[in-house]
């Protein structure tokens, strides 16, 4: 039988051989529908590490990515945690690994949140070298991303630049670095594959079921169990995404997962937002509507025929309302109660939020990454019996 996966790609360290082969400790299952939103909150301004590091490895696009890699590598490190306290000093053998890169010039390391998540012990390696073991700052994991920090006054650290993910194409070269299957530096070339997908969040949803993380980007380049936490580079040399995830039918014999030309990313620009906080409070607050929808995947013929919905239907299918939420609270209807299984008619369809049109749910989310806050009143447009109806609604805090 075939087995399709979303599996994370920070790799745990097989116990039971002393060499770097390693092995993924289960993969994720498909998602399960219905989704719930959980998104993150829009920052002013871009942070000044962001600035500041964005002008430090300016690089021309002819340079290619072999320029890029010279003069980046040094920034991206391998990441191996430990399970207990001290035990590193006793020579225990790692139990997990995967990558990182280094943000600014006062030591501060991004990475995956499921690279780190129950690590008592942080090793951090430089390319040059250097080891040094690192404080966890702050972790998010909704979008996934954690902050690390090193303390190593006499080694020259080297930022890398980071892009503007709104600007990325489908079709753009891109290339990622990391430690996959423990080798690192390694770096891989692919382009753009999609934009706006969605993936799970590292935390589960209140009743079994799963907030959602946007505006993934897609990519074929190679990567891998321990690529997680690695930059996703453009033809400029500028970080565009943090590899995160693939999704494989292919598996070795060892059982680790294999790449198959579908690999996802967080957006940097989540990044520039979702850091400054954790670097500051070590945590992350979301906005919050409160409803579960179909994903773009269910969204066939048969779906909306099952849901009275005409074939040329395209918006984000309300299947339930979080009881006192703040979409019930500004009157969403819902196809049914969240602890229901099955589909049936009756929701709204939300098809346009502040005036722009929504295709799906992907397409809600990413919205509601870029332009929305806790506090916030959106007008949301939902068809209902056929009419389009304007409900406001004031965004609240994810529970």
């Amino acid at each position: 039988m075939r087995h399709t996966a979303w599996i994370v790609i920070g790799s745990a360290l097989s116990l039971a051989m002393l060499a770097c082969s390693s092995q993924i400790p289960g993969g994720l299952a498909l998602p399960t529908l219905p989704q719930v939103d959980q998104l993150p909150v829009e920052v002013e301004a871009i942070p000044t590490w962001a600035a500041s590091a964005g002008e430090i490895l300016e690089l021309p696009a002819l340079e290619g990515f072999a320029a890029h890699y010279e003069a980046l590598s040094p920034g991206v490190v391998a990441i191996l945690t430990y399970s207990e306290l001290g035990a590193p000093h006793d020579g225990q053998i790692p139990t997990g690994q995967g990558t990182g890169f280094v943000i600014d010039t006062e030591g501060h390391i991004l990475t995956n949140h499921h690279v780190i998540d129950g690590a008592k012990e942080i090793e951090i390696d430089f390319p040059q070298g250097i080891k040094a073991w690192a404080e966890l700052l702050g972790k998010d994991p909704d979008s996934d991303l954690a902050v690390l920090k090193v303390d190593l006054p006499g080694l020259q650290l080297v930022p890398l630049p980071l892009g503007d993910s709104d600007s990325v194409r489908v079709g753009d070269p891109v290339a990622a670095i990391g430690s996959p299957f423990g080798l690192a530096g390694t770096m891989t070339v692919g382009i753009v594959s999609a934009l706006g997908r969605t993936l799970d969040s590292e935390r589960p949803a209140p009743g079994g079921s799963a907030f959602s993380a946007g505006d993934i980007i897609q990519t074929d380049a190679a990567i891998n169990p321990g690529n997680s936490g690695g930059p996703l580079l453009n033809q400029r040399g500028q970080v565009i995404g943090v590899n995160r995830a693939i999704r494989t039918e292919n598996f070795t014999v060892s059982g680790d997962a294999a790449n198959s030309g579908v690999g996802f990313a967080i957006p940097i620009n989540i990044v520039k937002r979702v850091v400054p906080l954790l670097i500051q409070d070590g945590s992350y607050r979301y906005p919050y509507l409160g409803i579960s929808s179909l994903s773009s995947d269910r969204w066939t013929l048969p779906i909306l025929e099952q849901l009275d919905l005409p074939p040329d239907a395209s918006g984000a299918y309300v299947t339930c309302v979080t009881p006192g939420g703040p979409a019930e609270k500004a009157g969403l209807r819902g196809a049914g109660s969240c602890d229901s299984e099955g589909l049936a008619p009756g929701g709204d369809l939300l098809v346009a939020i502040d005036g722009r049109s929504i295709a799906d749910f992907n397409d809600l989310i990413s919205y509601l990454v870029q332009h929305t806050s806790v506090g916030q009143e959106v007008i949301v447009t939902v068809l209902r019996d056929g009419k389009e109806v304007d409900l406001p609604v004031t965004i609240g805090p994810r529970p």
